[in-house]
């Protein structure tokens, strides 16, 4: 890697961690975006370092062709920080980037147990074993940059996979028993519905990224070993919305998962 390279690294992971600490919009992509993921999750990585919060859970996004065979993998990730991770009581309040991107997805989140050190599960049997819960949710995606989703996955990669919050909803009892790819699942926003699906349509399904979270993660050098929540992907598509508007995300028979989005603020960590 050049210095020119590492330059222009580091001026893009500290232009996001800036705005997004600060709770502002950024107009342009601040750099010279990358061209492959990795050296989108190279500029990921030194944001993390920049940040500095704890990671309780990564999020899964989905890449479609033809990117994905340009690109080598079929899904991304992203960190989920804990002062961003909210059990759901009622209808909580989510921040988003008002002058950015922002958008809702209903997604199954599963929890890798503590303790995980390898090997990587081949199937879904093998990935159950390794998981203590798994919850209804909310992603909450939303980056500083209005860009980040058209200008490709390799610079959503960069901005933390456009992830700004996570909603933990109810425990899905009896999970281990559950067919994940059978629940119904729709998506409202301000009590219309934006989108209906399964799990069944999202590639190898919510298992299947477990599976790939890992294996980036090792790849990358990140331990898993203190359990992670893995939002396992946008299960009726990504629906941008706008502050003040009020999301549900409902599982069929299992319950639903509420929030309302608002503004984000500065931060003062």
């Amino acid at each position: 890697m050049t210095m020119q390279t590492h330059t222009n690294d580091q001026a893009i992971a500290a232009a996001f961690v800036a705005a997004r600490r600060a709770g502002s919009g950024i107009a342009s992509y601040p750099g010279i975006a990358p061209a492959t993921l990795t050296d989108a999750y190279r500029i990921q990585d030194l944001a993390l370092s920049l940040d500095g919060r704890q990671v309780v859970g990564w999020k899964v996004g989905r890449i479609n062709p033809p990117l994905s065979t340009q690109l080598g993998s079929d899904r991304l990730a992203g960190p989920i920080f804990a002062d961003a991770a909210v059990i759901a009581d009622g209808q909580p309040d989510m921040p988003v980037f008002a002058d950015g991107f922002v958008a809702a997805e209903a997604e199954l989140l599963l929890h890798v147990a503590p303790g995980f050190v390898g090997p990587i599960p081949t199937d879904d049997a093998g990935t159950r074993a390794i998981l203590d819960d798994i919850r209804l949710g909310i992603e909450v995606a939303s980056s500083p940059y209005p860009g980040i989703n058209a200008g490709g996955p390799c610079v959503t990669a960069s901005d933390f996979g456009n992830n700004a919050g996570l909603v933990l909803g109810a425990s899905l009892v009896g999970w281990q028993d559950i067919d994940l790819c059978a629940i119904p699942v729709s998506t409202e926003i301000d009590g219309t519905i934006v989108g209906q699906a399964t799990a069944a349509t999202m590639l190898d399904g919510p298992y299947g990224a477990v599976r790939f979270l890992l294996a980036n993660l090792a790849t990358r050098g990140i331990d898993p070993s203190g359990g992670l929540w893995v939002s396992t992907g946008a299960i009726t598509g990504v629906h941008e919305a706008g502050v003040g508007q009020k999301v549900i995300a409902r599982f069929g028979e299992y319950g639903d998962v509420r929030c309302t989005l608002v503004a984000a603020g500065r931060r003062d960590d």
